[in-house]
C-alpha cells in the first residue's frame, strides 16, 4: 500500500510538472509554438495550390487541389532534385514550368535580406545558380513572359536571360552608402515598409526603380564585438528634420534602348510605384516631407515614349498613412484605394480621370485589401466592422452593394486567396486559442482543415489556464480597451499585484481578440507566479477611426501617458488590485511609454521594464517621427515636453533599461542618453545591454536569458 501511494504521488508530481509554465519552454524549447501552412502559392489556374512539404526524402514542394484536399499531394519539387540546396522558398515563372529558390537567407534590417538564388526547370529537373559571379543577390523574380530573372546585387539591377544565360548589368552606378537602384534605403524599408523598389512592365520589355542618392544622408555608426578590434558598422539613417535621400523614379528598357527618370514635379517621397497588370501603365505615389499631401502620377507608355500626368491628390491636417491597399483593375481606366477622408478607414473607387466613389462606409475601418474578383466585380478585404478587437473577412461589390462578412465575426481572421479568387486559406484565432487554417471557398465555406495546431492545443487543455478577458477602462478623457488574466486560484478576496504590458503608439494594438503565442505564455507564466496581466490601448492607437487615432498629433507620449495613469489609478480601486504593486512593461514605443509612466506617473508605478526604448523623438529616424511630430524645429516644445529624459528627477520605483548595442532601428543612444540624465538627477536604475543584438534581441539563448531577466526583475520588485 505504502508504495502504491509512493508511485501516485510521483505521477502527480510529473502531471503537475509538465503543467507548469517556465521561461525555457517558452523560448528556449519552443514548446508553445504554433505551427502554420508553410510556402502556400496559388497555381495559375485558380484549383490548385502548392505548398511546402515534408517527405522522406527532405522538404519539397507539393501541389494540391482547394476543392478536395489530401494530405499528400502531387510532388512538384521532388527533395532529391535540390539536395545538393537546402531550400529557404520557392517562386514560379509565368507557365509553372520554371522555379527560382531561394537559399542561404539572411536578415539585412528588419525586411530586408540576401539570398544565393538557384533555378529549376521542372521538366528536366536541372538546377543551376541564378549567378555565380555575383552572390548573393536579392529580391530576384522572373519577367511576367518567364523568360528573364532580374534581381539586384550591390545596389544595381541585373538581368538574366534564362534560355541563352546572359547576364545584362541595368545599372552602374550603384554603391553602398552612396547610390541604390531597384532597393530602398533604411527608412524607407523600416517606416514605408517596402524593400522591393522596381517592377516589371507586363509586356516584359521595361522595368520601373527608385534611384536612391544617400549622399547627403547622415551617417550613423555601430560597433560590433566579435574580434580582438570591434568592428565598425556605418549606414545612412536620417534622424528627426535631417536630410533625405534623394529620390526619383525611372523607367528603363530592359534593351539598354532607353532609361528615364519620370517628372513627378515636387515632392520628398515616392512611397509606391506600381504596374497595371494589363498595360504599360505605371502608378507612382509621391508624398510631401510633412505627409499630409498624397498625389497619384500615371506614367503610360506609347511607342517608347512616356506620358505623366497626376491624377489625383489628397491632403489633411494631420498626416496620410502609406498601405499596400492599391489594387488597379483590368479595365485599364480604374484604381481602388483606401482613405480615411471621411475620418474611418475606407475603400474608394478613382479612375484615371480623377473621379472618386465611395465604396464602403461606416464608422468601422477597413484594415486590408485581399484581392479583386474582376469577373464579378467583387471586392475582398479585411476589416474592423465588428469592433476594433477584431479582424474579419468581407466581400463587397465595386458598387458598394452585397455587403457580406464570409468569416466568423469575432478572434482574428485573414486570408490568402487564390488566383481568381474562387478559394482562400483562411487562418483564425482569438484570444485563447492558437490558429486554425482551413481551406475554404469565396463564401467562406470550409472546405478541409490545412493546420489545426492539434498538438499544441493537446498540450493547454489539460494546463486550465486562465482566460484572458477583455474590459474597458474609463481612461483619461475617452473609454478605453483592455484585456485582463488572473491566476488561475484567483480569489477576488486577495490583493494581487498587477503588470501591465504595453505598446501605446501608433499602427499596433496590443488589445485583440487574436492568439499571441509566445508573448500570451508569458502573460500566463507571470500569472503562474500570482500576478493580473493587464494591457491597455491609449488614445493614438488603430481601428477606432481616424479622430481617435490622430490625436496624438505633435505630442507623442502626452495623451498615452495621461491614459496609463489613468488607468493605474482605476486599478487601485478595484478591491482585488494590490495598489501599491503596480507595474509596466514595454518594448520600443512601449519602453518609451514605459520609461513616461516611471517618470511623469511616478507615484502610481513601483516598477517598470523599458526594452530598446526611445527616449527622444529628436534621435529617431525622420520619416516615422515627422508623421507624427513635424520637425523639432517646427515642434520642439512636442519633442521635449515628451521626452523621459527631461522628467528623470521624478523617478521612483524601480526601472530597469534593456537594450541590443546594435539596434539599427532604436538606436543604442536614446538608453545611453537616458542613463545620462538619470546618473547626473542621482537616480539608481538597473541596466542590461546585449552585446551585438539589434531590435528583436534574440538569437541563440537572448530571448530565453531576456524573459528570465525580465521575470527576475519583476518577482523581486513588484
Amino acid at each position: 500500500m505504502k508504495s502504491i501511494i509512493s508511485i501516485c504521488f510521483v505521477f502527480i508530481t510529473l502531471g503537475l510538472s509538465s503543467q507548469e509554465i517556465t521561461v525555457e519552454k517558452i523560448w528556449k524549447n519552443y514548446e508553445y509554438y504554433g505551427k502554420s501552412v508553410q510556402g502556400f502559392r496559388s497555381m495559375n489556374d485558380g484549383n490548385y495550390f502548392s505548398k511546402i512539404s515534408k517527405m522522406k526524402a527532405g522538404t519539397g514542394v507539393t501541389k494540391h487541389r482547394f476543392d478536395d484536399y489530401k494530405g499528400n499531394g502531387e510532388v512538384l519539387i521532388d527533395p532529391r532534385w535540390i539536395e545538393s540546396v537546402n531550400m529557404d522558398d520557392y517562386f514560379f515563372n509565368s507557365d509553372e514550368t520554371k522555379v527560382l529558390i531561394s537559399t542561404n537567407t539572411k536578415s539585412i534590417y528588419r525586411r530586408s535580406f540576401s539570398a544565393i538564388y538557384y533555378l529549376l526547370d521542372l521538366k528536366t529537373h536541372k538546377l543551376q545558380p541564378l549567378d555565380e559571379d555575383h552572390q548573393p543577390q536579392t529580391l530576384a523574380e522572373y519577367s511576367p513572359d518567364g523568360n528573364k530573372v532580374s534581381y539586384i546585387f550591390e545596389n544595381n539591377l541585373y538581368v538574366k536571360d534564362i534560355a541563352s544565360g546572359e547576364i545584362s548589368q541595368l545599372t552602374t552606378d550603384g554603391k553602398q552608402n552612396a547610390v541604390i537602384n531597384g532597393t530602398t534605403d533604411w527608412v524607407y524599408e523600416e517606416e514605408f515598409a517596402i524593400t522591393k523598389a522596381y517592377g516589371w512592365s507586363p509586356d516584359s520589355k521595361y522595368i520601373a526603380y527608385l534611384r536612391f542618392d544617400e549622399t547627403e544622408v547622415k551617417e550613423y555608426n555601430m560597433k560590433f564585438f566579435h574580434d580582438l578590434y570591434p568592428e565598425l558598422y556605418t549606414f545612412k539613417y536620417p534622424k528627426a528634420g535631417e536630410r533625405n535621400s534623394i529620390v526619383c523614379a525611372h523607367i528603363m528598357a530592359v534593351d539598354g534602348s532607353m532609361d528615364k527618370q519620370l517628372d513627378l514635379g515636387e515632392y520628398e517621397y515616392i512611397p509606391r510605384l506600381k504596374w497595371s497588370g494589363t498595360s504599360n501603365d505605371l502608378i507612382v505615389q509621391t508624398m510631401n516631407r510633412h505627409q499630409n499631401q498624397l498625389r497619384y502620377h500615371l506614367s503610360c507608355i506609347d511607342d517608347g515614349k512616356i506620358k505623366t500626368k497626376m491624377f489625383y491628390e489628397e491632403t489633411s491636417d494631420t498626416y496620410i498613412d502609406i498601405d499596400d491597399n492599391l489594387l488597379i483593375l483590368k479595365d485599364g481606366e480604374t484604381i481602388l484605394r483606401t482613405s480615411e477622408k471621411d475620418g474611418y478607414n475606407h475603400i474608394y473607387k478613382l479612375t484615371f480621370d480623377g473621379e472618386i466613389t465611395q465604396i464602403t462606409k461606416g464608422n468601422w475601418d477597413v484594415i486590408e485589401f485581399l484581392g479583386i474578383d474582376d469577373a464579378n466585380k467583387t471586392i475582398y478585404y479585411t476589416s474592423a466592422y465588428y469592433g476594433p478587437l477584431h479582424q474579419t473577412i468581407h466581400k463587397i461589390k465595386i458598387n458598394g452593394k452585397g455587403s457580406k462578412c464570409i468569416s466568423a465575426e469575432n478572434g482574428s481572421n485573414d486570408a490568402d486567396f487564390s488566383n481568381g479568387m474562387k478559394y482562400f486559406i483562411l487562418s483564425h484565432s482569438d484570444a485563447n486559442t492558437p490558429a486554425v487554417h482551413t481551406l475554404c471557398d469565396n463564401n467562406g465555406k470550409e472546405l478541409s482543415v490545412l493546420e489545426d495546431n492539434a498538438d499544441l492545443k493537446a498540450k493547454l487543455d489539460p494546463m486550465n489556464l486562465p482566460k484572458k478577458e477583455f474590459i474597458k477602462f474609463k481612461g483619461h478623457e475617452i473609454e478605453l480597451n483592455g484585456w485582463m488574466i488572473k491566476p488561475k486560484d484567483f480569489d477576488p478576496a486577495k490583493k494581487y499585484p498587477v503588470y501591465i504590458n504595453i505598446y501605446g503608439g501608433p499602427g499596433a494594438n496590443t488589445v485583440g481578440d487574436r492568439w499571441e503565442g509566445m508573448s500570451y505564455m508569458y502573460h500566463q507564466l507571470l500569472a503562474q507566479h500570482g500576478y493580473i496581466v493587464v494591457s491597455v490601448d491609449p488614445r493614438g492607437t488603430m481601428y477606432r477611426g481616424a479622430d481617435f487615432k490622430k490625436m496624438t498629433y505633435l505630442q507623442l507620449g502626452k495623451l498615452e501617458t495621461e491614459d496609463f495613469i489613468a488607468v493605474a489609478k482605476e486599478l487601485q480601486t478595484y478591491e482585488y488590485v494590490d495598489g501599491d504593486r503596480i507595474g509596466i512593461m514595454g518594448w520600443s514605443y512601449g519602453g518609451f511609454m514605459t520609461s513616461l509612466a516611471m517618470t511623469k506617473g511616478a507615484d502610481y508605478f513601483k516598477m517598470g521594464i523599458a526594452v530598446a526604448p526611445v527616449t527622444n523623438w529628436r534621435y529617431y529616424d525622420n520619416i516615422y517621427t515627422e508623421r507624427f511630430m513635424r520637425t523639432p524645429e517646427e515642434n520642439e516644445s512636442g519633442y521635449d515636453d515628451n521626452s523621459p529624459i527631461n522628467f528623470v528627477n521624478k523617478l521612483k520605483g524601480n526601472y530597469l533599461l534593456i537594450h541590443g548595442s546594435g539596434d539599427d532601428n532604436v538606436h543604442y543612444q536614446n538608453t545611453m542618453e537616458i542613463v545620462n540624465a538619470l546618473v547626473a538627477a542621482d537616480k539608481q536604475f538597473d541596466l542590461f545591454i546585449y552585446p551585438n543584438k539589434n531590435h528583436g534581441i534574440y538569437g541563440g539563448n537572448t530571448r530565453s536569458h531576456l524573459f528570465n531577466m525580465m521575470l527576475k526583475f519583476t518577482l523581486e520588485n513588484l
